[in-house]
């Protein structure tokens, strides 16, 4: 008699056939391997600072410093938790933990939102979709937090709905708080929502950082199924060079703002126009908004 297990192997998920006699043996030596984290955060001392305290419990830390790259490691890696930081460039903490609930519905790994603003969105924790919440402050008073945290986790791996799943150090730093807060995503996403066109961010690897409502509704596309993905694959087949060589021209011609073209999608003619992404005066990417004409 055989049985079917999944594992991670060098960082690949692959399904091994194991006879039934050999399947303690098996199981032993998946009880050796180490335990996996993701740690997502742009800072990159808070990383280090993370990852020696997992590493201390014997964790094996995968590191990524924004939400874009935590997926890609996502989407090679099976992880045991993930401690996800709200403010992030590119991709954010609460788009990739609803990436996160979406790829895995089954919850089968606790997720652990951090953030020095979560003190300010309280009434909003329920939305963001994490199993436990650690506000941001001195790493000295935070050390104590995640270790008490992850003795509970380790405990009862998810938790249940409690009152308790929001850690506060206190003496928080209350500039760090503003800064944050300040630097939050949350008011740009509102624009974008509220522009009356569809608008798709892109990075500089041709993959979609965010998209609004319209866009979505343009492109008959969830969120996390565009969330990643190249550009182009959210094009018919016979635009997709015509979208390359759109993204090119507005980059070998600096001169040019803007540069169009229209395509049809879902039985709607769309004029599609990209423009660049320009942060501190150097490219970072694309803007592309869609409108019906």
């Amino acid at each position: 008699m055989s049985i079917d297990i999944i594992v991670a192997v060098h960082g690949v998920l692959e399904r091994r056939v194991v006879e039934q006699g050999n399947k303690d043996e098996f199981s032993g030596r998946l009880e050796n391997m180490p335990k996996r984290a993701l740690v997502v955060d742009n800072d990159f001392f808070f990383v280090e600072f993370l990852s020696e305290l997992l590493e201390a419990r014997g964790y094996h830390v995968i590191k990524a410093y924004d939400g874009k790259e935590a997926i890609s490691q996502l989407e090679q890696e099976a992880v045991e938790v993930m401690f996800v930081d709200m403010v992030m460039p590119k991709i954010d903490g609460k788009e990739l933990i609803r990436y996160s609930r979406s790829r895995f519905p089954d919850g089968s790994f606790p997720i652990i939102a951090l953030s020095g603003v979560i003190v300010q969105q309280l009434a909003k924790l329920d939305e963001i979709g994490a199993d436990y919440f650690i506000v941001k402050g001195p790493m000295e008073k935070m050390a104590n937090h995640i270790v008490g945290l992850m003795d509970k986790i380790e405990k009862q791996h998810i938790p249940a709905a409690s009152a308790e799943t929001v850690f506060q150090p206190r003496d928080l730093i209350s500039r760090q708080i503003s800064d944050e807060f300040a630097q939050s995503p949350s008011f740009h996403r509102c624009i974008t929502e509220s522009a009356g066109v569809g608008i798709a961010v892109i990075d500089r690897d041709t993959r979609v950082i965010t998209a609004n409502a319209m866009a979505l509704d343009i492109i008959n596309r969830t969120h996390e199924e565009v969330l990643n993905h190249r550009i182009t694959t959210v094009f018919p087949d016979e635009k997709r060079e015509t979208v390359i060589g759109s993204l090119n021209k507005i980059v070998l011609k600096p001169e040019l703002i803007k540069t169009s073209f229209f395509v049809t999608m879902n039985s709607r003619k769309i004029r599609i126009i990209v423009s660049l992404l320009r942060i501190d005066d150097e490219i970072a990417g694309w803007i592309i908004v869609m409108e019906d004409t």
